[in-house]
């Protein structure tokens, strides 16, 4: 699984013209799927989110974790992650794992989120998607596991 984290003010996601996540002071995650992952990779990745320590202490150092502050994470999966440009001026996407197998597993990160006492927005799977957000800092993380 690839990740990009952004430490955000706030967030949100819109289908259609509905907003159907939001969050303000926590993190914004874009998650893609390879065709390798499974649950357990998920589990990794939603523990890995909610302890990373991207948010400042006392003494502005990045310290703190969103499982400490309880600060909010909106979830979207982005096939895109897994685009090749080695050839070519268009990308591929063939790294990436099957729609009915990402899905599953993009949902599995936020339910993990969740179990684990966080409050989670989530992008909706293969929905045209307008995604706001103000980035905070700028903290940007790509996590790859």
């Amino acid at each position: 699984m690839r990740a990009v984290v952004q430490r955000v003010t706030s967030a949100s996601v819109e289908v259609s013209g509905e907003t159907i996540g939001a969050v303000h002071g926590g993190l914004c995650v874009f998650v893609g799927v390879g065709p390798s992952d499974d649950e357990a990779v998920a589990e990794r990745l939603a523990d890995k989110l909610w302890q990373l320590r991207v948010f400042e202490d006392d003494e502005g150092r990045m310290n703190r974790s969103a499982a400490e502050l309880g600060a909010p994470l909106l979830v979207i999966s982005q096939f895109t992650l897994y685009a090749d440009t080695a050839r070519g001026r268009r990308p591929s996407f063939v790294g990436a794992a099957p729609p009915e197998q990402a899905e599953p597993l993009v949902q599995c990160v936020a339910e993990a989120l969740r179990r684990r006492g966080a409050t989670v927005a989530v992008g909706r799977f293969g929905a045209h998607m307008a995604v706001t957000l103000t980035n905070d800092g700028p903290v940007t993380i790509v996590l790859d596991l």
